[in-house]
């Protein structure tokens, strides 16, 4: 799809884009997780709750539990840290695994819209520390997420409204675009979850991007556009990602194939302390 709008004279256009599986491939969060334990903030226990809701959300999708789940543990583990430490891995994580996963497909429509002036925006429900340093290094107008509450630059465990989630993300698109003066109608939004939906029907350009099941129907039944930058197998799930170079082997691996590497590694964590490496290659990292 090439994207292009019309507006009237004082108004703009913006582009939204979902994160996780939209621009990136598989859960920002759990790759962040493990930066984290590398410096010290995890105990791998810890990063295997996000490992296990990684290879669920691989396997099944989002649901309002799962989310729920994340954000609790999530907000509980991060009380007290520095918020200037997070952005410091945050950054390093990027720069060293999530500019790797990045689809050519997503980031070709994000220079697309660039090039025509529009207004490019990260809509997430990752902690907008995360958000705003992939808006930063593909050189997008910004990002929205969700507000973790700092005091004095340390974690509270507490958030500043909503999870940015479901219809909250609506909610923050509409009220960008009153702020900014963008037309709404002119605009487009990019998801793979059901859960963009609202997102989805704010604009009056939506397209779903490697969508899962329900959004794949809500699309169809809208008549939305639909892109898949995902190797794909012939009964619609998702298939192979095809390595890009050596030295980043996980990039070979399957969605479901990394969902049942992190089930055996749960079943190793029970048993033994994993080795380093061998736990990265379980992980298809």
């Amino acid at each position: 799809m090439a994207p292009q709008a019309t507006t009237p004279t004082g108004t703009t256009v913006a582009a939204f884009f979902d994160v996780d599986n939209t621009v990136i491939r598989g859960a920002s969060a759990y790759h962040i997780a493990r930066g984290l334990q590398r410096h010290g903030f995890f105990r791998k226990r810890d990063v295997f709750h996000f490992a296990w809701e990684t290879a669920k959300y691989s396997m099944l999708g989002e649901s309002k539990e799962q989310i729920d789940d994340v954000r609790d543990e999530a907000l509980s583990i991060i009380k007290g840290w520095s918020v200037a430490e997070m952005i410091a891995i945050g950054e390093e994580v990027y720069d060293e695994i999530l500019a790797l996963r990045i689809f050519p497909g997503t980031r070709a429509l994000i220079d697309s819209h660039l090039s025509q002036g529009h207004e490019v925006w990260f809509v997430t429900a990752t902690p907008a520390e995360v958000g705003t340093i992939i808006a930063s290094r593909l050189g997008v107008t910004g990002a929205l997420g969700t507000v973790a509450e700092n005091v004095d630059g340390l974690y509270t465990g507490r958030l500043v409204g909503p999870m940015l989630h479901d219809a909250a993300k609506a909610d923050a698109v509409e009220a960008l675009a009153a702020e900014r003066g963008l037309d709404l109608s002119a605009s487009f939004a990019y998801g793979d979850s059901i859960h963009d939906g609202p997102m989805l029907s704010a604009v009056g350009n939506p397209c779903a991007i490697n969508p899962d099941g329900p959004l794949r129907r809500l699309a169809v039944s809208r008549g939305w556009e639909i892109e898949d930058f995902r190797g794909r197998r012939g009964d619609g799930r998702r298939g192979i990602v095809r390595s890009t170079g050596a030295g980043a082997v996980w990039t070979a691996m399957a969605v479901a194939r990394g969902a049942r590497a992190t089930a055996r590694a749960a079943v190793g964590l029970s048993r033994r302390d994993p080795d380093p490496v061998a736990d990265e290659r379980a992980h298809g990292l």
